[in-house]
């Protein structure tokens, strides 16, 4: 069991912790879903089967009227074999909407680049609590010089051969989206050291956090509440969309 003196040191040295990074080497590309998430604009996310066929997609966007984004969970959901992620992914642009998959754990990090290869646009990390999964994360998501991800590959969403390896890359760079799950009081405490240039957005894992919250009685926080207010405070002046604050 942690004890509150613990915690409250650790919050103390979040909140001291260095000035918000800058995100300008990752301008979006004006007018893709980056640049509105990054100027709180609403993006309509919704979920849909991967074996869903486009006049299935088709009635969805429908129903919903506009649609950004099909959302995929690949953490607690099956996930489609790679075959079928790229037919999803082709068939979803196809129809004017990206793909946002949850990966199935956090130390699948490492793989953001391989999805983003198979055709997703925007890929979500749950229960980042590491510097290590975030860093994993990011230099595998993004393009030299901005990150690490290999050249290669057919399917990538907006790939329009013949494709510029410098211009796609740099377009990647600027469109493709990359969000972290904030779960754990462990993450909340450190998360000014996880949001770093290239991620777009956090989201809650309310359920989890709620486990850990229960967990460590002695933490100063005594609801998934007030974690969540905690890392708001913390994120001020950060890029980042976060829920909960107006951007």
């Amino acid at each position: 069991m942690i004890n509150r003196r613990v915690f409250s040191l650790a919050a103390m040295g979040a909140a001291a912790s260095a000035q918000a990074p800058t995100w300008n080497q990752f301008k979006p590309q004006p007018g893709s879903l980056k640049e509105r998430m990054h100027t709180g604009k609403p993006i309509r996310t919704v979920a849909a089967p991967a074996d869903a066929t486009r006049s299935q997609l088709e009635a969805i966007i429908k129903k919903q009227g506009q649609v950004d984004l099909f959302s995929l969970d690949g953490q607690h959901r099956p996930l489609p074999s790679e075959d079928n992620l790229v037919k999803f992914c082709k068939l979803a642009e196809q129809l004017g909407v990206g793909v946002q998959l949850r990966i199935p754990h956090q130390r699948w990090a490492y793989m953001t680049g391989r999805y983003a290869d198979l055709g997703v646009l925007a890929i979500m990390v749950p229960l980042v609590e590491d510097v290590e999964t975030a860093n994993d994360a990011i230099n595998n998501f993004y393009y030299p010089p901005l990150g690490n991800r290999s050249w290669g590959g057919e399917f990538r969403f907006g790939e329009k051969p013949p494709v510029d390896r410098i211009k796609y890359a740099q377009w990647w760079n600027g469109t493709g989206m990359l969000g972290f799950q904030i779960e754990t009081l462990r993450a909340a405490l450190n998360v000014r050291n996880l949001v770093k240039p290239g991620v777009d957005w956090i989201s809650w894992g309310p359920g989890d956090m709620g486990f850990d919250v229960e967990r460590h009685s002695n933490s100063p926080f005594k609801t998934v509440e007030e974690v969540h207010a905690f890392v708001i405070d913390q994120l001020k002046g950060f890029d980042v969309r976060v829920p909960g604050r107006g951007q």
